[in-house]
């Protein structure tokens, strides 16, 4: 049985589970597992440029394995609903950001792209939300309007 975990609106009662892609993105999955071995809470933002995407960073204490030393895995632009993302950026690599950034994304939507103030960003896709996308749709349609939200990412297993 592949390996999943939760995302979850800490606020609310809305928890959806993420199915890892461990044959196409075996690496990523595994780093992404790793470093969940603690559940994580952090602020949800809604994705500028991307369109129906919440973004998370990874904080620091998650941050446990080199995210320059994954390999592209599964990789793509064009996104589907229910896709759960990791990206890595140096920092400086962009203007005005003086941070690496560590995200992990979920699209919420289809009609998603990674494309950012740079142009088009492949991403590689380590999982998939498999259980209770509908309702975790309307919570992200909520943090597009009214701000972000606190979520919790963890093992379901």
């Amino acid at each position: 049985m592949a390996r999943r975990l939760y995302a979850s609106f800490i606020d609310t009662d809305v928890r959806a589970t993420i199915t890892l892609n461990e044959d196409a993105a075996p690496v990523t999955s595994s780093a992404i597992w790793d470093a969940l071995a603690k559940p994580i809470q952090s602020p949800a933002l809604h994705a500028m440029y991307a369109g129906p995407e919440i973004m998370l960073g990874l904080p620091e204490e998650a941050q446990t394995f080199d995210p320059k030393a994954l390999p592209a895995e599964n990789q793509d632009c064009i996104t589907s609903a229910g896709d759960c993302l990791f990206f890595y950026q140096t920092k400086n690599m962009m203007r005005g950001l003086d941070f690496d950034l560590w995200e992990i994304g979920i699209f919420y939507d289809n009609g998603g792209r990674t494309f950012g103030p740079l142009g088009w960003t492949p991403v590689t896709i380590f999982g998939r939300i498999t259980e209770n996308l509908a309702p975790f749709q309307e919570a992200c349609r909520d943090i597009r309007w009214n701000g972000a939200k606190t979520v919790e990412l963890g093992r379901a297993d």
